[in-house]
């Protein structure tokens, strides 16, 4: 409504949408002459620029711009691989939803889809040792080698940098369905000792300082034999913390004592769910049948200690690492 009476019929805009939201006796069509009087007279009301910009016709771009958008980036050749990628993808589907093609993946008897990947990205591995470090050609890849397929089935746990195995493994190794392929099958139960005294895995190490780990298994490491592996198995209550924890410090301390790719121990396993939960599934397997946790009310002094003197050797051990690595320096 701030326009001049004499300018809102010249625009071709007004002039298609004046049905829809204008008084049609108010504006009405103009010719093509009386339009460019009434741009001459209002010349002098306003600037040319601003009446130009009313008076000129309006024109829509938008389906031209991306026609020639699609032009720049579009040729008889990109038509084409575009034609045949779509043709490809119909041909995949098709063939997908057929009842003959079933939609998964199945791996051979005997193998599971981690073993298969395992076993790929170990070939992998042996490729490009063998193109890259041709001097290395003759290396094999033993127990030590980190590329090293896992022998039990795994499952998913809490720390996705962990292997983890249930408590049907556990049982499995226990009852020596894998004496062909293990020389020795270490349990280290990480809990305080008033909780391995109140009921333990058959079998298992009560080891809950990391200095005793590294004192059992790293001062002098257990050596496989020539066919069979030597496996770690790490458990706590929970297996939420404390096993975790020491399984990343047995880890660590193997590759610091070891030449890449080489370990001590290239399986290491924790105990999904701890104690707890193979002793509600497996209590057979447990020595005494009883479990006694780690909040438990007769043992609050315990528990209180066993925490000051785990605190206080991980002060000291801060301590030495900072101290080494000041001498390196």
């Amino acid at each position: 409504h701030s326009l001049p009476q004499s300018l809102l019929g010249s625009s071709p805009a007004l002039k298609r949408n004046h049905s829809d939201s204008l008084d049609p006796d108010a504006f009405q069509p103009l010719e093509q002459d009386e339009n460019k009087e009434n741009v001459s007279v209002n010349d002098e009301e306003m600037p040319s620029d601003v009446s130009s910009l009313w008076t000129a016709p309006l024109v829509m771009r938008r389906a031209d711009s991306r026609a020639k958008r699609c032009c720049l980036f579009g040729s008889s050749s990109m038509s084409s691989i575009a034609g045949r990628t779509t043709q490809k993808r119909m041909e995949r589907s098709q063939e997908e939803n057929s009842p003959g093609k079933s939609k998964k993946r199945k791996s051979l008897p005997g193998t599971s889809e981690d073993s298969t990947v395992g076993g790929s990205a170990s070939r992998l591995v042996n490729c490009w040792m063998l193109c890259c470090h041709p001097r290395d050609s003759q290396l094999e890849f033993s127990q030590s080698c980190l590329f090293q397929t896992y022998l039990f089935d795994t499952v998913d746990g809490k720390h996705q940098d962990l292997k983890y195995i249930d408590s049907e493994m556990m049982v499995s190794v226990l009852t020596g369905k894998f004496e062909s392929f293990i020389k020795q099958c270490v349990i280290i139960d990480c809990r305080y000792p008033y909780e391995y005294e109140g009921g333990h895995i058959k079998g298992a190490i009560n080891l809950h300082m990391e200095e005793e780990v590294e004192n059992f298994l790293l001062k002098k490491p257990i050596q496989p034999s020539e066919n069979k592996r030597v496996i770690v198995v790490f458990h706590c209550e929970f297996s939420s913390e404390r096993g975790p924890r020491m399984c990343r410090f047995v880890r660590e301390q193997d590759r610091l004592s070891n030449e890449y790719p080489n370990l001590h121990y290239p399986e290491l396993y924790v105990l999904k769910g701890g104690y707890k939960d193979f002793f509600s599934r497996c209590q057979s397997f447990c020595e005494p049948q009883s479990y006694r946790p780690m909040h438990h009310k007769d043992f609050k002094e315990d528990l209180k200690r066993f925490r000051t003197k785990s605190r206080t050797w991980a002060g000291e051990k801060s301590k030495r690492e900072m101290y080494s690595r000041l001498k390196k320096l």
